[in-house]
């Protein structure tokens, strides 16, 4: 049988040998055939070499991972993205819908991605440039999201979403085109997410773009007049939420 091959980028030189070994030990159907702790090392191995699979540690001692991509643009190995425990870094993976590891990760966790990286398409660009505004500008608002749809992946403009609305455990998403789309997450994953950038999960099963809200009707239990006309109900428990937001604009 034909051996996989692997090129490990990791500037943490103890987890970079823990990898390798873990590997080497739990994968006989993998051979590593290269080692590198920064971007300048890492574009000389591949250079030389394409691997099957690039295990690519997001911050490098003299860049980042993304510069790594940048000088291979048409690069045809499966990656596997690994990030410390950080929660900005693990929000911008989100927001990229971009599957990743965390150190310290667990012999499941390598598991479960070498299998998804047998599997997976490779991430597509504007993906990579949602997870590189994200990682590399924390401190500028955030613009874009990507969606999963069972079929394909869609990088859309966060301020064009209006709602939200929950699907079992899909979640449709509206936008101000009048357009909508079925993604393959829960809206807790959704509302999670964009509770930062505006969002507000007024009701089980219905988050909003709070700066598309026209009108707040109190009566008949309250719900709120989308700039849509949509009328979205707000539970009780969310009355008070839906009032400061309203008090902030």
């Amino acid at each position: 049988m034909k051996k996989i091959t692997a090129i490990l980028v990791e500037d943490n030189f103890l987890a970079l040998e823990m990898l390798t070994k873990d590997i080497s030990k739990n994968y006989k159907e993998i051979e590593v055939i290269g080692t590198a702790t920064a971007v300048v090392e890492a574009a000389k191995l591949l250079r030389k070499n394409e691997p099957d699979i690039l295990f690519l540690d997001i911050m490098l001692g003299d860049g980042t991972g993304f510069d790594v991509l940048e000088i291979f643009p048409n690069l045809n190995s499966k990656i596997i993205f690994i990030t410390a425990s950080d929660a900005h870094a693990i929000k911008a993976f989100k927001f990229a819908a971009i599957d990743y590891i965390l150190k310290p990760y667990s012999n499941q966790d390598l598991a479960n991605a070498i299998k998804k990286a047998n599997k997976q398409l490779q991430p597509a660009f504007g993906q990579l440039n949602v997870l590189k505004e994200v990682i590399t500008r924390p401190n500028n608002e955030l613009e874009k999201i990507s969606l999963h749809t069972l079929d394909k992946i869609i990088i859309t403009n966060i301020s064009d979403i209006i709602r939200c609305k929950s699907d079992n455990n899909y979640t449709t998403f509206y936008f101000k085109n009048k357009e909508k789309l079925l993604v393959s997450k829960t809206l807790k994953f959704y509302a999670d997410l964009l509770k930062e950038v505006g969002f507000l999960r007024v009701h089980q099963s219905h988050l909003i773009n709070t700066k598309y809200i026209k009108e707040f009707i109190k009566s008949d239990g309250g719900y709120l007049i989308l700039t849509d006309n949509c009328n979205v109900p707000v539970s009780v428990r969310k009355r008070n939420e839906v009032l400061e937001a309203l008090n902030s604009f």
